[in-house]
């Protein structure tokens, strides 16, 4: 498995998004046993990039991934994110990045997941009523103090990180990223180069969608959460499908999977870029894995880089107020 950095933090190219395990997806938390050895069966392919989140579940995802991982730390690179739990009060889901809250939820992260320290620690939600300057200090406290050993973002704007990066080097931003959300080409990736920052990129299926697996919105259950989104909409399920289409076209062409085309193609977009595909199948991850082998032909990419955008926005009104804060 070939490497890449998020600031000064070596990592698998290809990573592995442990949030579908338990939380928001169909079948979340019904295969935690499965979940558990897809875990593993990551690390014996060299897949070390292991991303969760105190809000997945909430917690239990942490809890699976300490489970999982038990014995085997050291081959870990583990990510993990804060923001989304108000710790102050009664717990409640609910953008929080006080220093005080801070404090309480890596004490969390540390003990569900079975560690002493955290590799990369991410801001999930920028809070818009605590300024950066007020987290960065707390979380680089949290750095000197050994519980974390590299700070991230999540869905933040330029002004907010180049702030933040003022304040403590930013290793890596996360933020959706894949063959039908290319937002980040204009002017986010540039930032990162100029900087110095990773990339990490959530979402690089497009929640799925481009692994071909899915041709109907009876395929989710009625709670999947992909069915609040304008994408996978009645009005635009039948036209993004189109683009899974050629997806597969190319897929056939280069003898690789349409998911693994969407990853190598991911992969060539910028020197220091991680993906984190999200599966709780071993198949999905040995199938995943297998892009960072996959080299794609001068014409397969420009037909990738050609496709017709996706329909829809990637979030409802209410989740896209909270990016690019």
């Amino acid at each position: 498995m070939k490497k890449t950095t998020l600031g000064n933090l070596e990592v698998s190219r290809v990573g592995l998004g442990a949030m579908t395990m338990s939380a928001y997806y169909t079948g979340a938390g019904e295969f935690n046993d499965e979940a558990e050895r897809t875990i593993q069966r990551a690390l014996d392919l060299g897949v070390d990039f292991i991303d969760t989140a105190e809000i997945y579940g909430p917690y239990t995802n942490e809890e699976l991934v300490g489970r999982a991982i038990r014995g085997r730390r050291d081959e870990v690179v583990l990510a993990t994110k804060f923001g989304f739990v108000s710790h102050l009060g009664p717990a409640e889901r609910g953008l929080d990045s006080r220093p005080e809250n801070i404090r309480i939820a890596v004490e969390g992260s540390l003990r569900r997941l079975q560690t002493d320290y955290i590799d990369l620690y991410y801001q999930h939600r920028v809070d818009p009523t605590t300024p950066i300057e007020d987290v960065m200090g707390v979380l680089s406290e949290l750095v000197s103090e050994g519980k974390i050993r590299n700070i991230g973002l999540s869905e933040a704007g330029l002004d907010t990180i180049r702030r933040a990066h003022a304040i403590h080097p930013i290793a890596a931003l996360q933020t959706e990223y894949s063959l039908w959300t290319r937002d980040v080409e204009e002017e986010v990736l540039p930032l990162m180069t100029e900087l110095g920052i990773g990339f990490v990129a959530y979402s690089p299926l497009g929640r799925g969608f481009l692994t071909g697996q899915f041709r109907s919105r009876d395929d989710f259950a009625p709670d999947d959460f992909r069915l609040t989104t304008p994408r996978f909409s009645e009005e635009n399920f039948a036209a993004n499908l189109a683009l899974v289409t050629e997806v597969e076209r190319i897929a056939a062409d280069a003898d690789a999977t349409p998911a693994q085309v969407a990853l190598a193609w991911l992969l060539t977009r910028h020197p220091n870029l991680a993906v984190i595909p999200g599966t709780k199948r071993v198949s999905r991850i040995e199938e995943n894995a297998g892009a960072d082998a996959l080299v794609l032909s001068d014409t397969q990419l420009t037909a990738l880089n050609d496709l017709i955008p996706a329909a829809g926005n990637r979030y409802g009104e209410n989740d896209l107020s909270g990016i690019n804060q």
